[in-house]
């Protein structure tokens, strides 16, 4: 505890250097997954993606980021075997964030989408085993989430299929596709603000002291929802269908529609993304802090600082605006031949994965998650619809995020206790 009282300023200024650094990692890299498909399917351009996941990240962070928080910093590893030495308990959460950053990094650069929960993950089971062995983690917290990793993406893909099935169904098998846009769309667009309207009045309002019950929550969802679907059904009527445009090209105006439709599943996919994957930058930081804060306490029940989500949420932001470009356009055109109607169908489907994953306080990868709903959509056309050559590149990238963070956390942790211990 000495060493915590004697070095408490540098290593809470560290611990916010460092978050932000991290989050900066999950700006650059991971938003591929939240924006790509928007991008890919030609519905914005790459900028209109860095504005409107600038400002749903950043809301999704503040909102509805402090649930799945509580798991990465508590759930992974038992802070209490750290009692007697809780400086090694600071330490090792400031290697973790730089080891996992510095991996995201270095696959930024490169243009490689790997998740940033396995990059978080690896780093802190990897200043544990070097710093105390196998005991300190919680290796059923572990085995849950990499169960999740395959679930996800398979719930993710099924979701996508069907969805994008039913979009076959209903508006492109209909007699006139234009005018099956025009009755079906507002529904789906229902769909996606029930979902995000969900998450943000269970979970989210709690931290800004607004809480709600979940019947009373359900009910505004459902009203947020039908507004949404009143608002897309008037901008639909000002969209030029008429029988000479239809005649023209009958799907591409069922397109056109999907393509504004997009811009809100986009900033929906945005704020789940914001939501589930602020924790793996900020679950550390809070650590940090709650042990500077309390180092006699560790393990006890602590109150998440608002200003750490704040951090986390602007740390994405600026991540995404200054170097998000080279990883959107790996997945945005990579996978499959994207349209707005299968990027709809691949963001609703991913976002409504994400978003249960955070109602249950498990850290899913959106990575995973959008790739594998990527493929759902790619399937419904067929194998030859899907370029293997990526696929096998982000695969093996996805193998090699542990082991990675864990080694650059190694050598961090050992920089940074030989210079405070």
């Amino acid at each position: 505890m000495a060493i915590i009282a004697q070095h408490a300023d540098t290593l809470l200024i560290l611990a916010c250097i460092f978050g932000f650094f991290m989050a900066w990692g999950i700006g650059a890299n991971d938003v591929a997954n939240a924006m790509g498909t928007s991008v890919g399917s030609g519905a914005i351009t790459i900028w209109q993606a860095v504005i409107i996941a600038g400002i749903f990240e950043f809301l999704g962070a503040w909102l509805a980021g402090g649930q799945v928080t509580q798991t990465i910093s508590k759930g992974l590893i038992h802070p209490e075997l750290f009692a007697d030495q809780p400086h090694l308990l600071v330490i090792g959460m400031l290697a973790a964030l730089l080891g996992a950053g510095t991996f995201l990094l270095v696959t930024s650069l490169r243009g490689m989408p790997v998740s940033t929960g396995q990059s978080i993950i690896g780093g802190i089971m990897g200043f544990a085993l070097v710093s105390l062995g196998a005991d300190p983690i919680n290796w059923g917290e572990i085995v849950k989430i990499v169960a999740s990793w395959i679930v996800s993406p398979i719930i993710a893909g099924l979701i996508a299929f069907l969805l994008f099935e039913s979009i076959r169904h209903l508006i492109f098998n209909h007699p006139d596709p234009a005018v099956g846009a025009r009755r079906y769309v507002p529904g789906y667009v229902f769909l996606a603000a029930l979902v995000i309207a969900l998450v943000t009045l269970i979970k989210g309002l709690s931290h800004i002291g607004l809480v709600l019950s979940t019947g009373v929550s359900v009910v505004l969802a459902v009203g947020i929802g039908l507004i949404a679907a009143a608002i897309t059904t008037v901008l639909l009527r000002r969209i030029d269908l008429s029988p000479e445009a239809r005649a023209s090209d009958r799907y591409r105006n069922v397109e056109r529609v999907f393509g504004y439709a997009q811009i809100f599943t986009a900033a929906t996919m945005a704020f789940a993304h914001g939501s589930n994957d602020v924790a793996n930058a900020i679950g550390p930081v809070a650590a940090v802090v709650n042990v500077i804060e309390n180092p006699g306490q560790i393990g006890d029940e602590s109150q998440l600082a608002g200003w750490i989500l704040i951090l986390g949420g602007a740390g994405i932001v600026v991540g995404l605006a200054t170097y998000g470009h080279r990883v959107i356009k790996t997945i945005g055109a990579g996978i499959t031949e994207l349209t707005p109607t299968r990027g709809f169908s691949a963001e609703l489907s991913a976002a409504s994965t994400v978003v249960l994953a955070t109602w249950f306080g498990i850290p899913v990868s959106t990575t995973q998650t959008l790739v594998g709903a990527v493929l759902g959509v790619g399937l419904a056309r067929g194998m030859r619809a899907l370029n293997l050559s990526v696929l096998g590149g982000v695969f093996a990238g996805w193998l090699l995020t542990l082991p990675g963070a864990a080694l650059f956390t190694a050598v961090f942790y050992f920089i940074l206790r030989s210079i405070f211990v």
